[in-house]
């Protein structure tokens, strides 16, 4: 099963992370309001990024990895200036 990370922009701005092993389907839970509870009542949402990671385990990792990047660095992910595998640290 191949796992895919994914930022979805907020009507205010805000970039939410998340994995998933499909991203269609995800995305729709969240406009519904049956996906993540911090993404209900934001507004109108849009999919910034989705990028196939392969396992779960690296799809969990990453994740992990930008939650802790700060909004500047989250947006140059967005706009392709950094590459979703320099964010992987040997372990």
């Amino acid at each position: 099963m191949c796992w895919y990370l994914y930022l979805i922009r907020t009507q205010k701005n805000a970039l939410y992370t998340g994995i998933t092993t499909d991203v269609a389907r995800r995305f729709v839970q969240h406009q519904t309001g049956k996906g993540a509870k911090a993404l209900r009542g934001k507004g109108e949402l849009t999919l910034a990024f989705s990028e196939e990671v392969g396992e779960r385990s690296l799809a969990l990792r990453l994740e992990y990895r930008i939650k802790q990047l700060t909004k500047r660095q989250k947006e140059r992910l967005v706009a392709g200036d950094i590459l979703l595998t320099s964010l992987i640290k040997n372990d």
